[in-house]
């Protein structure tokens, strides 16, 4: 059975002036400010695009990679995961670097990579970065 998890936005004003708020809806758990300063320079308390992607593609990942190591029948006692991010401003996303350490009994560091190569390609988010997007769009 499929789901559909949603966000919003509210942004007011122009790009370099204005600023917005993103609300995670499915969760309910927040709603974030969000800005071009907080996305092309310092955070300052305020979140980006990027760095939702980063949680979502870390906490993917992690998700991933627990139940390979587990199909492998060697179950993680822990993984920490941080998906870093790159954007450049004019250019866009740049790349996006993963780096996992784990607590695994019985695996040896070769295992380990193979199956962190195979999360990673298998991870749901890292897939839907090169998925077509559709738009609906219209003046309220």
């Amino acid at each position: 059975m499929s789901t559909t998890r949603t966000a919003t936005t509210h942004w007011e004003g122009t790009l370099f002036e204005g600023a917005g708020k993103v609300t995670l809806e499915s969760s309910g758990i927040g709603t974030y400010d969000v800005s071009w300063p907080s996305r092309a320079e310092e955070a300052n308390g305020k979140t980006s695009p990027e760095e939702l992607i980063a949680a979502a593609h870390s906490s993917c990942f992690s998700m991933a990679f627990s139940n390979g190591l587990a199909k492998n029948d060697t179950p993680a006692t822990s993984l920490d995961t941080q998906a870093a991010v790159d954007f450049t401003p004019g250019t866009g996303i740049t790349g996006i670097k993963i780096t996992v350490r784990g607590v695994v009994e019985g695996v040896d560091n070769d295992t380990f990579v193979r199956l962190a190569e195979e999360a990673k390609a298998g991870c749901p988010v890292s897939q839907a970065l090169s998925v077509p997007i559709t738009l609906d769009a219209a003046l309220a």
